[in-house]
């Protein structure tokens, strides 16, 4: 049984685990990683994993929290910039995106999307976190969108958590792309759509 009340040396252990962990499962994927990969990253004995998860599956549903908790302080940088059109925040937000993909020489990708690919058939908990944080992202955007429409910005008259979801499955499909031709042209394509034709 893990221990859900770490001392301050079991918290700053947790957080070097989960540390690890992020990294590790972005750049190797959850099957590839094992339990002792990870507290060798961390720098700490393999029995405090235990100690302090229960599983590598409930290890893996935090580290999905993790990714996008972090992630969300990027699309705030962008989506809460209330003085800037509601277009300009998505299209500084993707093209933030795009030159970030870039300079990790198209590698890596959405961790979210890996996990997806690699674990929603077979473990709930995960998928269940994975959704959920989906849909987070996927509701910034609509939120965006609706403000656009309201304004006339977007003609279109589709609801915008439609459009919101489409143009995140997009990205993420983009990104697989992305990935296999180790090519920027995906990410630039799917974004040229979007504002081109999807929002207009």
């Amino acid at each position: 049984m893990a221990n859900r009340a770490p001392n301050r040396r079991g918290a700053e252990t947790r957080a070097k685990l989960l540390a690890a962990g992020l990294s590790e499962f972005h750049a190797r994927g959850f099957n590839a990683t094992g339990v002792d990969v990870i507290a060798k990253a961390a720098e700490v004995p393999k029995g405090s994993f235990y100690n302090l998860f229960e599983s590598k599956e409930a290890f893996a549903a935090e580290i999905i929290d993790l990714y996008f908790e972090r992630h969300r302080g990027k699309i705030a940088e962008f989506f809460d910039k209330a003085d800037l059109p509601p277009l300009d925040r998505l299209r500084g937000y993707f093209h933030e995106r795009i030159g970030f993909f870039i300079g990790l020489g198209f590698k890596k990708g959405c961790m979210m999307g890996n996990l997806s690919l690699e674990t929603a058939d077979h473990s709930e908990r995960m998928r269940q976190r994975l959704a959920e944080n989906f849909n987070i992202w996927s509701g910034q955007f609509a939120a965006t969108i609706g403000e656009a429409q309201s304004r006339g910005d977007i003609k279109s008259k589709t609801d915008p958590a439609v459009l919101a979801d489409f143009i995140l499955n997009s990205w993420e499909g983009a990104l697989l792309r992305m990935k296999a031709a180790q090519s920027v042209r995906p990410l630039e394509e799917a974004t040229k759509i979007i504002f081109e034709t999807i929002l207009v």
